[in-house]
């Protein structure tokens, strides 16, 4: 048990500094370039690495204080894919336009499979911004009874070897996958671009299930 809850802690925490850092890393370089020639821009770029370092010490302190207190309930609700378009707005940020579609009832996802998505759809993101020369994504989040279905897809080229990220990155999106009893599949496409599919089964509690429809009668 100990173990299982310091790798959710450690899945945490990557998910939200990798992200925010990624999002530093460029505008501290946009910054940078920019200082002499283009001040306001500059100004605009520190004021992005602000709000983002911001962010992530908020999540930081709120990761670390449900590890200080694992049986009380978390002091703030878990970001869930009602968050989608913030992470539209820091992908921004870092030079990535992204695209959301969805299909299907949003309603009757529980936390834990919302919370799965949205770290799934952050680090693929942040995979994008560290590892493609795309600066163009696509998120398409499928609904259907009982289950999530995610797909993130980049044009590419790869940047270096890492196409798709490596290490802790997809060993945490699967491994959130697996808690749920889903999967993870990542990969480069025929066209040369990157894709992250992701299935997410989760129970549908027995309040919202609709009973059966009576049967009609004959005649």
């Amino acid at each position: 048990r100990a173990d299982e809850e310091r790798l959710r802690m450690a899945r945490e925490l990557h998910d939200v500094l990798a992200h925010s850092i990624s999002v530093i890393n460029v505008q501290a370089g946009v910054g940078l370039a920019l200082l002499d020639s283009d001040p306001e821009q500059a100004r605009t770029a520190l004021t992005t690495i602000k709000g983002a370092s911001k962010e992530a010490l908020d999540e930081v302190r709120q990761v670390l204080a449900n590890l200080r207190t694992p049986g009380d309930a978390p002091t703030a609700p878990a970001p869930g894919l009602d968050r989608l378009p913030e992470l539209v707005e820091q992908a921004a940020a870092a030079g990535l336009t992204v695209t959301v579609g969805s299909e299907g009832d949003p309603a009757g996802v529980p936390p834990g499979a919302g919370l799965a998505a949205f770290r799934i759809v952050q680090e693929a993101l942040t995979n994008v911004v560290r590892h493609s020369g795309s600066r163009t994504a696509e998120v398409r989040v499928g609904y259907g009874p009982g289950r999530l279905r995610l797909r993130i897809d980049d044009a590419g080229p790869a940047t270096g070897g890492d196409a798709g990220g490596s290490g802790n990155g997809l060993v945490g999106m699967r491994e959130r996958a697996a808690a749920l009893g889903g999967t993870i599949e990542a990969g480069p496409r025929p066209d040369g671009g990157f894709r992250v599919l992701a299935e997410l089964p989760f129970t549908v509690p027995d309040r919202e299930r609709r009973p059966p429809e009576p049967p009609e009668e004959t005649m």
